[in-house]
Protein backbone atom coordinates (compact mmCIF):
# COMPACT_ATOMS: atom_id res chain seq x y z
CA UNK A 1 0.00 0.00 0.00
CA UNK A 2 1.29 3.44 -0.92
CA UNK A 3 1.95 5.88 1.85
CA UNK A 4 0.33 9.28 2.02
CA UNK A 5 2.81 12.14 2.31
CA UNK A 6 1.32 15.16 4.07
CA UNK A 7 2.07 18.77 3.17
CA UNK A 8 2.30 21.29 6.01
CA UNK A 9 -0.89 23.01 4.82
CA UNK A 10 -2.89 19.90 5.76
CA UNK A 11 -2.03 20.53 9.40
CA UNK A 12 -2.08 24.33 9.31
CA UNK A 13 -5.45 24.69 7.62
CA UNK A 14 -7.00 21.99 9.81
CA UNK A 15 -5.70 23.71 12.94
CA UNK A 16 -6.59 27.27 11.96
CA UNK A 17 -9.78 26.80 9.96
CA UNK A 18 -11.50 23.46 9.58
CA UNK A 19 -10.75 21.19 12.55
CA UNK A 20 -9.53 23.11 15.61
CA UNK A 21 -8.25 20.87 18.40
CA UNK A 22 -10.95 21.96 20.83
CA UNK A 23 -13.84 21.43 18.39
CA UNK A 24 -12.87 18.36 16.34
CA UNK A 25 -10.42 16.28 18.38
CA UNK A 26 -11.49 13.19 16.42
CA UNK A 27 -9.71 14.57 13.34
CA UNK A 28 -6.44 14.81 15.26
CA UNK A 29 -6.97 11.39 16.84
CA UNK A 30 -7.42 9.95 13.35
CA UNK A 31 -4.17 11.54 12.14
CA UNK A 32 -2.36 10.13 15.18
CA UNK A 33 -3.82 6.68 14.52
CA UNK A 34 -2.82 6.77 10.84
CA UNK A 35 0.64 7.95 11.86
CA UNK A 36 0.99 5.11 14.37
CA UNK A 37 0.02 2.67 11.60
CA UNK A 38 2.56 4.36 9.28
CA UNK A 39 -0.12 5.01 6.67
CA UNK A 40 0.66 8.73 6.67
CA UNK A 41 4.09 10.33 6.86
CA UNK A 42 5.78 13.61 6.12
CA UNK A 43 9.31 14.95 5.89
CA UNK A 44 11.73 16.86 8.08
CA UNK A 45 11.22 20.09 6.07
CA UNK A 46 7.50 20.01 6.91
CA UNK A 47 8.38 19.42 10.56
CA UNK A 48 10.53 22.54 10.47
CA UNK A 49 7.64 24.57 9.02
CA UNK A 50 5.21 23.25 11.63
CA UNK A 51 7.25 22.90 14.78
CA UNK A 52 9.94 25.50 14.85
CA UNK A 53 7.99 28.69 14.46
CA UNK A 54 8.35 31.43 16.97
CA UNK A 55 6.64 31.29 19.35
CA UNK A 56 5.64 27.61 19.27
CA UNK A 57 1.90 27.07 19.11
CA UNK A 58 -0.51 24.27 20.00
CA UNK A 59 -0.03 22.68 16.55
CA UNK A 60 3.73 22.49 17.04
CA UNK A 61 3.26 20.95 20.48
CA UNK A 62 0.79 18.41 19.14
CA UNK A 63 3.10 17.37 16.29
CA UNK A 64 6.07 16.95 18.62
CA UNK A 65 4.14 15.13 21.34
CA UNK A 66 1.57 13.03 19.47
CA UNK A 67 2.99 11.93 16.14
CA UNK A 68 4.94 8.72 15.76
CA UNK A 69 8.68 9.44 16.13
CA UNK A 70 9.26 8.13 12.59
CA UNK A 71 6.56 10.36 11.08
CA UNK A 72 8.88 13.10 9.79
CA UNK A 73 11.30 11.29 7.49
CA UNK A 74 14.71 12.51 6.36
CA UNK A 75 14.37 14.26 3.00
CA UNK A 76 18.09 14.08 2.22
CA UNK A 77 17.53 10.60 0.74
CA UNK A 78 15.97 12.26 -2.31
CA UNK A 79 18.60 14.88 -3.14
CA UNK A 80 19.01 13.35 -6.62
CA UNK A 81 15.33 13.82 -7.43
CA UNK A 82 15.35 17.28 -5.82
CA UNK A 83 18.08 18.15 -8.32
CA UNK A 84 15.81 17.04 -11.20
CA UNK A 85 13.00 19.20 -9.85
CA UNK A 86 15.30 22.18 -9.39
CA UNK A 87 16.54 21.81 -12.98
CA UNK A 88 12.96 21.63 -14.23
CA UNK A 89 11.96 24.73 -12.25
CA UNK A 90 14.99 26.75 -13.34
CA UNK A 91 14.55 25.88 -17.01
CA UNK A 92 10.79 26.42 -17.07
CA UNK A 93 9.98 29.64 -18.91
CA UNK A 94 6.43 29.86 -17.53
CA UNK A 95 7.48 31.03 -14.08
CA UNK A 96 9.03 34.31 -13.03
CA UNK A 97 12.52 34.28 -11.54
CA UNK A 98 11.02 35.31 -8.22
CA UNK A 99 8.70 32.26 -8.32
CA UNK A 100 11.67 29.99 -9.04
CA UNK A 101 13.75 31.52 -6.25
CA UNK A 102 10.88 31.22 -3.77
CA UNK A 103 10.16 27.59 -4.74
CA UNK A 104 13.80 26.59 -4.40
CA UNK A 105 14.43 28.50 -1.17
CA UNK A 106 16.57 26.42 1.16
CA UNK A 107 13.96 25.53 3.76
CA UNK A 108 10.77 25.46 1.68
CA UNK A 109 9.27 22.00 2.01
CA UNK A 110 7.42 21.85 -1.33
CA UNK A 111 10.19 20.76 -3.72
CA UNK A 112 11.54 18.31 -1.14
CA UNK A 113 8.05 16.90 -0.56
CA UNK A 114 7.65 16.33 -4.28
CA UNK A 115 11.11 14.79 -4.58
CA UNK A 116 10.42 12.47 -1.65
CA UNK A 117 7.07 11.42 -3.13
CA UNK A 118 8.69 10.59 -6.45
CA UNK A 119 11.63 8.73 -4.91
CA UNK A 120 9.56 6.79 -2.35
CA UNK A 121 6.41 6.34 -4.52
CA UNK A 122 4.07 8.22 -2.16
CA UNK A 123 0.85 10.12 -2.74
CA UNK A 124 1.09 13.79 -1.77
CA UNK A 125 -1.75 15.13 0.36
CA UNK A 126 -2.19 18.88 0.04
CA UNK A 127 -4.79 21.61 -0.09
CA UNK A 128 -3.08 23.20 -3.10
CA UNK A 129 -5.11 23.33 -6.30
CA UNK A 130 -3.75 23.30 -9.83
CA UNK A 131 -3.41 26.69 -11.52
CA UNK A 132 -1.71 25.83 -14.81
CA UNK A 133 -1.30 29.40 -16.10
CA UNK A 134 0.07 30.94 -12.93
CA UNK A 135 3.44 32.67 -13.34
CA UNK A 136 4.23 34.13 -9.91
CA UNK A 137 4.25 30.86 -7.90
CA UNK A 138 5.26 27.27 -8.54
CA UNK A 139 2.59 25.11 -6.96
CA UNK A 140 2.78 21.46 -5.99
CA UNK A 141 0.11 20.30 -8.49
CA UNK A 142 1.96 21.68 -11.52
CA UNK A 143 5.21 19.98 -10.54
CA UNK A 144 3.35 16.75 -9.76
CA UNK A 145 1.67 16.83 -13.17
CA UNK A 146 5.02 17.17 -14.92
CA UNK A 147 6.67 14.37 -12.91
CA UNK A 148 3.57 12.08 -12.86
CA UNK A 149 3.16 12.14 -9.09
CA UNK A 150 -0.30 11.66 -7.65
CA UNK A 151 -1.60 14.34 -5.30
CA UNK A 152 -4.94 14.52 -3.52
CA UNK A 153 -6.81 16.54 -0.92
CA UNK A 154 -7.01 15.44 2.72
CA UNK A 155 -10.69 14.52 2.31
CA UNK A 156 -9.86 12.37 -0.72
CA UNK A 157 -7.17 10.63 1.35
CA UNK A 158 -9.73 9.74 4.01
CA UNK A 159 -12.09 8.49 1.30
CA UNK A 160 -9.33 6.40 -0.31
CA UNK A 161 -8.58 4.88 3.08
CA UNK A 162 -12.24 4.35 3.96
CA UNK A 163 -11.69 6.36 7.12
CA UNK A 164 -14.11 8.60 8.98
CA UNK A 165 -13.62 10.73 12.03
Amino acid sequence: MKKYLLDSNVFIQAHRMHYPFDVVPSFWNKLKDLSDKEVIISIDKVKKELCYSSPPDVLASWCLEELNSEFFEDSSVCVDVYSEIANWANSNQQFSQNAKDEFLATDLADPWLIAFAKKQDCIIVTHEKSQPGIKHKIKIPEVCAYFSIRYISPIQMFRDLGETF
